[in-house]
Parts: C-alpha cells; structure tokens; sequence
C-alpha cells in the first residue's frame, strides 16, 4: 500500500522485529538450516532441516526492478545461495526493507513459528486447523466493513450482502468491475478506517511496513481480522495491537507445497492439499 506518509511510507515492522525476537527467545536459531526455497510467482516458500515449512507473499508489484536480468539480479542477491544462507541472517532479512529479502525472511520466520507452535511454546493462544478467518466476520446488516488488500472470499461475502463497504487496494486493477464502486485509493485510508466496525487486513501489509499503521486508526469497539499466508506467525506481536483474530496457514506438505509454487501455483493449489487454514485467538 502506498499514500499518506503516516500510514504506508516503507518503514520497518514492529511487529516484525518482535517475532523475530521471541523466536530466537524460544529457538537455537543457530542450530537450524533452510534445506529449500522456493520463489514462486505468487508465494515464496522454505523448508527447514526441522520438517518445518513456512510460506510468504511474493512481492512481484514491488520490484521495479524485474524487468531484465542484470537489473533484476540486485531484487535477488542471493539466488544460487538460499540453502547456503544461514538462519540468523534470514531472520535479520525479515527487517530488511528489500523486498524480496524481507520476503524470504519472513517465509523463514513463518517455518519458525510452526516449530514453536509444535513444540507447544506458545501461551496464551488458541489455534483451530482446518477453520478459515472469514468464517470469524461479524456482519449483520448495520455492519460497514473495510478492507485492505483485495482478498478475494472477502469481497465475495461483502458484495453478496448489497450493503456498502470500502476495498483499499493499490492497484485498482486487480479489482473487478463490479467492485470497483467500493474502491478506496491508499491516499483515503485514514479516513476509511476508522469507519470500520469490521476491519480486514491482508498480511501482506507487514511486507510495505504499513499494518502497524493501519491497525493505530481502527476503532477500538472494531472487530480486527489480519489474514493471509504472510501473517502465519506467531500470535503475540499482533494482539497486544488490538488485532482480534489472525487467519494464517500450516504446512501440512512442505515438499508438495514447495513443488506447487515451483510451478506457478497460488493458494488455491495448496489449500487442503499441502496446507490447511488455521486461526488464532487469545484463549479465554
């Protein structure tokens, strides 16, 4: 996202630098390998020597850069070397504001989140697998949505209900016609979302450094969803700012995941194949 200086200029993650430091809190990152990774067009994907897998947004409409081969070289300095990458750096990649470094990392830090989730170090929260963020909306017929990103089950509901909502989205191409009445530019976003009463965020906005942002307008009576295979992360960071339900994934597959990105594939490819949906709450 991409408008007002408060809210979408590329600064780093809170959120980010957070996670990365409850993970190495948790694990000896040191003692952990990346063994493979994959950028595909749509999502960029790691396994680590663990059997942990973890998954990340590729970030194609922000490298300018990709549009011939010695230019596009500085997008990917490491291409050649992802295995020979140690973890330590990956995580310090997380912070990066390249692009596709931060992207890597953030596939890494997702893969780490898995372990910890599995070697039951994460307090405080409940995960539920197989259950998908959108079926956590709360919605009646006075409810005014916003969302940030152009996530497409989301806008399928919202358009079915025939109640107003508002769609912040960068490109305004990937809208289609007829969403393009609900179009928010990026520039509008403070005034949008304190409209909310329901606010769902891509987890992608943790790749331009913009949730925090976005998260510090939000009504506080709003309901908060950040979802998406970018936010597959651990919990904590995003709750202690007012998010109320994180949809992620899980790699249930990370071989056959990993072989699906290769090719071109998107989520619709790996969900309920190589990976399964899953939401976070805080218990209680």
């Amino acid at each position: 996202m991409e408008g007002d200086d408060n809210i979408t200029n590329k600064k780093g993650s809170e959120i980010l630098e957070e996670t990365v430091k409850e993970v190495k809190n948790h694990l000896d990152v040191a003692e952990v390998r990346v063994e493979r990774a994959v950028v595909g067009i749509f999502f960029t994907g790691v396994r680590l020597n663990t059997g942990h897998a973890g998954i990340c947004a590729t970030p194609i409409k922000e490298i300018p850069e990709a549009v011939c081969c010695p230019s596009s070289a500085r997008s990917m300095p490491n291409a050649g070397r992802l295995t020979r990458r140690s973890v330590p750096k990956y995580l310090d990649d997380a912070l990066s504001p390249v692009p596709m470094k931060r992207t890597m990392g953030v596939a890494v830090l997702s893969a780490l989140s898995s372990y910890c989730w599995e070697q039951g170090l994460v307090e405080g929260f409940d995960m539920k697998v197989g259950v998908d963020a959108i079926d956590c909306m709360e919605l009646d017929d006075k409810s005014h949505p916003v969302v940030i990103g152009a996530i497409a089950p989301v806008l399928r509901i919202l358009k079915a209900r025939r109640k107003p909502f508002s769609v912040v989205e960068l490109d305004k191409r990937t809208l289609k016609r007829d969403e393009l009445p609900f179009y928010a530019p990026p520039e509008r976003t403070q005034e949008v979302v304190p409209d909310a009463d329901l606010l769902v965020v891509t987890g992608t906005t943790l790749l331009n450094g913009t949730l925090e942002g976005i998260l510090e307008l939000a009504r506080h009576d709003a309901q908060v969803l950040v979802m998406g295979p970018s936010a597959s992360l651990l919990p904590s960071a995003f709750f202690k700012r007012g998010v109320d339900v994180l949809g992620g994934d899980i790699i249930t597959q990370p071989n056959r995941m990993l072989d699906t990105l290769a090719e071109g594939g998107s989520g619709y490819h790996i969900y309920g194949d190589s990976a399964e949906r899953v939401v976070v709450t805080p218990q209680g």
